[in-house]
């Protein structure tokens, strides 16, 4: 009995479904997106590239060393010391190292080097960028699935109210109080009821199955999420959603311009495109750099051993130290014409930033649009969830009143379901309203870099 007790447990431990014992939250989609993102990863290591060649750069200032070793052999006819002609066989080896260091280069190094640095922090903000994207990505899609578990309570709530009244009509049918016909058509209604039923449910595992994909799981099964705490306004039990005032989410979130003004100190796709016009700068002056001379120094040591056949030779380790020589050098290079290539660099430079500048300017009013898309519509969702309110309360005192006329024999059926389907429409509708409030507020607090919560 202990051994079958224990193989069940290990059973169920090893084979449940991850996620299945507790709903997954907001913040803990987004974390769990930003970690295992392909796309993500793939920022990641371009920034990780950019970090190398900034590495790079700085390594450039630093003396080079280098060793070389090398085995001449001549053979055939060749000048004699006594200026006759005779066939010789001559082998030499060489050794040696050298080393030299920029002394003076244009300032091309320390331009580089800010360059570099400047790519490095556009990328760390672009990869901020592909997070933020995901952070949106999950957070509507989420949104979309507590819809569609909304929908689902909808639908259910609707086979309930239709089975109620088949038994209803059931009963009365029993007594003779009914006709077959009428239970026959609320079966029907009952049935079409079931239907909606089954399509909330493949809805909301599509919903389900997209979210779990985005966050890069391996399977939707026993993947839940957790319904926050709507009140009536679309405010969730979140104390920074809470202080919103329902009654003019406009005035409480703030104009556009306002918006804008915190979005672009705050947006990683701002500040990467300002580090790249900054970065075209030192572009500039690397390019510059070509039309000053440029100063290395440069030192090394050598020797030498050779062979001649038909003459004597001192042996290896003597000539090595008789023929050990050392150099010091400096080398100026100054530039005089080289095909207008100089003159093409700077002014190709100079077109890279004003293109820099485009770019800037354009992330700018996209960036804008953005903001001012959600702000508007927040202001129609807050009018769409009061509109949605006003009719979802009339048509249920609607449907009560013919509900109860439905009951007494005072109204038919047809008119018992099209009120009963309005009544459930008009809840849809108010369900949609209070989550798309819901999200284009957080999505204007985004903008003003607060996290993404509900």
């Amino acid at each position: 009995m202990k051994k079958l007790l224990l193989s069940f447990i290990i059973y169920h431990l090893a084979f449940s479904p991850a996620g299945a014992q507790e709903p997954w939250s907001l913040e803990r989609c987004i974390d769990h997106a930003v970690s295992h993102n392909i796309t993500i990863e793939q920022y990641r290591l371009r920034t990780e590239q950019q970090a190398i060649q900034l590495q790079t750069s700085k390594a450039s200032r630093l003396p080079d060393l280098n060793a070389s070793v090398g085995e001449n052999f001549s053979f055939g006819r060749g000048l004699t010391a006594d200026n006759t002609y005779t066939n010789t066989n001559t082998s030499s080896t060489n050794f040696s190292v050298g080393t030299s260091v920029p002394i003076f280069t244009g300032f091309q190094i320390p331009n580089q080097i800010k360059l570099n640095q400047l790519n490095l922090e556009a990328a760390t903000q672009d990869l901020e960028k592909a997070k933020n994207d995901i952070r949106t990505q999950v957070a509507q899609q989420y949104v979309q699935a507590l819809y569609d578990i909304e929908i689902l309570d909808v639908a259910r709530r609707q086979v309930g109210i239709d089975s109620a009244q088949v038994a209803r009509l059931q009963t009365l049918l029993d007594v003779g109080r009914a006709s077959h016909a009428e239970l026959s058509q609320q079966q029907a209604t009952m049935a079409q009821s079931r239907l909606s039923v089954t399509q909330a449910e493949t809805n909301l595992k599509m919903a389900l199955l997209n979210l779990s994909q985005l966050l890069e799981l391996d399977s939707p099964e026993g993947f839940s999420i957790v319904r926050p705490e709507i009140d009536e306004q679309g405010i969730t039990n979140n104390a920074q959603l809470a202080a919103l005032n329902a009654s003019d989410a406009a005035s409480d979130i703030g104009n556009c311009e306002s918006i804008y003004s915190q979005a672009l100190v705050s947006r990683p796709e701002i500040q990467a495109d300002q580090l790249r016009l900054r970065a075209t700068d030192h572009s500039i002056k690397i390019a510059q750099a070509g039309l000053y001379p440029t100063l290395s120094f440069s030192a090394g040591l050598g020797t030498n051993y050779y062979t001649t056949s038909g003459f004597k030779s001192d042996g290896f380790g003597t000539q090595l130290k008789n023929n050990f020589s050392q150099y010091l050098g400096f080398n100026l290079s100054i530039p005089i014409f080289n095909r207008l290539q100089t003159r093409n660099s700077i002014r190709s430079a100079k077109l890279d930033r004003v293109n820099q500048q485009l770019a800037l300017d354009q992330t700018k009013k996209t960036l804008y649009k953005e903001i001012q898309q959600a702000y508007y519509n927040t202001v129609a969702a807050q009018a769409k969830l009061r509109s949605s309110d006003e009719a979802r309360r009339a048509s249920q005192d609607a449907f009560q009143l013919v509900q109860a006329k439905y009951e007494q024999g005072k109204a038919t059926i047809t008119e018992f379901n099209e009120a009963k389907n309005n009544y459930l429409k008009t809840e849809s509708d108010l369900t949609q309203a209070r989550y798309e409030l819901l999200y284009q507020r957080t999505l204007l607090q985004f903008y003003r870099g607060e996290p993404l919560r509900f």
